[in-house]
């Protein structure tokens, strides 16, 4: 179920980017595996999937311990200063960058290791009271002030977008980050690359490929639904 489940995802994928005239190379699908087993990402990654998201630095570590095939880890979660030092080694991209003060821990361990560590902003770009990020005005001025920092890259933004019956109701949210991303590239800042949008997940990736995102968060569509204990 989970390969025929990842290929329906994929397909809708070249679908939506058929419709908005795009390279389906353009798109990277990032598995969100939080909570889910290791067997399961594990059967995934021999179907050729590569890349999976994780929200805890503690579920995150585990799994990199014990996984038996190579994948690249994610960074989606909200996160803490103090666990920085845990991932930093580990993961290919922190989708959740939303402070000064975490990107200079990142910088901190990320020199320690000496690796560049890929980051993407955070943006809270429908002002949700209960979501981390930045509001899109206060964006730039993070930026400039990363720029600075030797040990840490911005690839680009991130956002999750609220939760919809219908994703045609985040279509402006997700055309408002890309104008975004497009204007903060057009400004040639010294170390800061926007090649990255990572927006979309289950009830509207495709909506978000239509309007640019280069990467989407499936966990749903692809892993079934979560049971929390």
């Amino acid at each position: 179920m989970l390969r025929e489940n990842l290929m329906k995802v994929r397909e809708n994928m070249e679908a939506a980017c058929r419709r908005a005239g795009r390279d389906p190379g353009e798109v990277t699908l990032v598995a969100v595996s939080k909570i889910k087993p290791l067997s399961d990402i594990e059967e995934l990654a021999r179907a050729g999937q590569a890349d999976f998201g994780e929200n805890y630095v503690q579920e995150l570590c585990d799994k990199d311990e014990k996984i038996s095939v190579p994948v690249h880890w994610h960074m989606i979660g909200h996160l803490q200063r103090n666990k920085v030092k845990y991932i930093i080694d580990k993961v290919d991209l922190i989708h959740s960058v939303d402070s000064l003060s975490l990107a200079r821990q990142i910088e901190k361990e990320a020199a320690k290791k000496g690796l560049t560590a890929q980051i993407l902003i955070q943006v809270n770009v429908a002002g949700e009271e209960t979501k981390f990020g930045l509001d899109r005005e206060e964006v730039i001025g993070l930026i400039r002030e990363i720029s600075p920092l030797e040990h840490v890259k911005v690839r680009g933004l991130m956002t999750s977008a609220p939760y919809v019956e219908d994703p045609e109701e985040n279509r402006a949210c997700f055309r408002a980050l890309h104008q975004l991303f497009v204007d903060i590239g057009r400004k040639n800042i010294d170390n800061i690359s926007m090649d990255i949008l990572s927006m979309g997940m289950t009830n509207d990736y495709e909506v978000a490929i239509e309007e640019g995102a280069t990467m989407i968060r499936i966990g749903t569509a692809i892993f079934g639904e979560r049971h929390y204990n």
